[in-house]
């Protein structure tokens, strides 16, 4: 059967069962007039966003990702929420009034979404902190619960503040598994240059994220190199080299940094906790 008849169908089908897509009957919790009662999240970190800014009474399912700590800054907050794995017909079966999506994940589901006249509400990757700022407002004004993304931005703001930046400019290169870097223009090279360093990875020569040659790694001579510190708790390839001996041999110089990679994945304010364990290690390195 040929792609596009498949697709076709598909959408047939979607369209069929959208019958339904109006809200379900609201719930005493959401009765509030202009707030969504029943959001249905799409990609990890709509499912921070959401389930940080809207009561737990809001939320029809997030993602299986929110709850697993190893990726999830609000895998506490997942527990006891139903889940998807981000199919259009679980999607359109939760009849939700708002869903959130990122602007690269769920692509097939986003798009007959559209189709069928019920757009989600798609999240761009922030490059940078003012990003941050409107994509949590942006959430929190969908979600019908502004006060509290302004309170969230604030206390972003007072992280981002309370930062003693390093006193020099070291050199900071980020390893995580497969070798991924931190892209030259993102927000993890905001967060380092937050925190009064410098991204090795610009030096490189790179323009986006990607995989770095253990070789440029190990010749750039980064003052500190940034390792995931997300125990996967089984052994896999993608986090084989970062336990290569030329790392080994760093980290018994006191030049490596363990940082989990949940904490700078997706905006939030949790990122300025990055920008100040960044600044504090390189104050360390500096002494």
């Amino acid at each position: 059967m040929r792609a596009s008849r498949l697709l076709g169908l598909v959408g047939g089908l979607i369209a069929c069962l959208a019958a339904g897509l109006a809200p379900a009957p609201a719930r005493e919790t959401a009765a509030t007039p202009g707030r969504p009662s029943r959001i249905v999240s799409l990609n990890l970190c709509a499912d921070e966003l959401v389930l940080r800014l809207a009561d737990r009474e809001q939320v029809a399912a997030v993602t299986y990702l929110a709850s697993d700590p190893r990726g999830s800054t609000v895998a506490a907050e997942a527990a006891g929420v139903p889940v998807t794995r981000g199919l259009s017909e679980e999607i359109v079966a939760l009849k939700p009034d708002l869903v959130v999506a990122g602007a690269f994940t769920t692509r097939t589901t986003v798009g007959l979404l559209k189709r069928i006249g019920f757009p989600p509400l798609e999240l761009g990757v922030p490059a940078d902190f003012d990003g941050v700022r409107a994509q949590i407002r942006q959430v929190a004004a969908a979600v019908g619960q502004p006060q509290r993304g302004d309170a969230m931005v604030a206390e972003l703001d007072a992280g981002l503040g309370s930062v003693v930046p390093a006193a020099r400019p070291l050199r900071v290169l980020v390893l995580r598994p497969n070798a991924f870097t931190v892209s030259p223009g993102s927000l993890g090279d905001a967060i380092i240059r937050a925190a009064g360093l410098v991204n090795v990875a610009a030096e490189i020569g790179r323009d986006r994220t990607g995989s770095v040659p253990l070789e440029a790694a190990a010749l750039a001579e980064a003052d500190l190199v940034v390792l995931d510190d997300s125990a996967t708790g089984t052994p896999s390839l993608a986090d084989a080299l970062l336990h290569h001996p030329i790392l080994e041999q760093l980290r018994a110089q006191g030049r490596t940094l363990a940082i989990p990679n949940r904490f700078w994945t997706c905006p939030g304010p949790q990122v300025a906790q990055v920008v100040a364990r960044l600044a504090a290690a390189a104050r360390e390195r500096a002494r």
